[in-house]
């Protein structure tokens, strides 16, 4: 039997589950161009305003901030967004940078920022629940 170079391993690609505000015109906007993005279709996107939609946890904590799986583990805030950079090749970078726990934390500082605004900016996008 012949060992692989390291070139020719091929890396195995884990689904990705991310769960979004599909009522919140902020979500749908930035979701359809991780959509465009997402070429290898290595994201599963699951609308959390969608009654029918499966959530693995409760839905007003799906729905109050972002959330993925990512390789079986539940991730929420900054570190979802990283995740789904990851699964993204042309953001794949940010995504890795993130995995640093300064720089992880500095994006999840912005985030829960962002979250005060984030009625305000709703309505400026067109709307929303909340």
């Amino acid at each position: 039997m012949t060992a692989l170079a390291p070139c020719c391993i091929i890396r195995r690609v884990e689904k990705l589950t991310i769960w979004f505000d599909g009522g919140c015109p902020l979500c749908q906007r930035e979701i359809a161009l991780m959509r465009r993005l997402d070429r290898a279709k290595a994201i599963t996107f699951v609308d959390v305003a969608d009654a029918q939609s499966v959530c693995p946890i409760d839905r007003d904590a799906l729905l109050a901030r972002f959330h993925a799986r990512e390789n079986g583990v539940m991730l929420s805030g900054a570190a979802a967004f990283a995740a789904m950079w990851r699964a993204i090749p042309l953001l794949r970078p940010i995504g890795l940078i993130a995995r640093n726990a300064w720089v992880l934390t500095a994006l999840e500082w912005l985030y829960r920022r962002f979250l005060v605004i984030r009625p305000a900016l709703q309505s400026l996008a067109g709307g929303g629940r909340r």
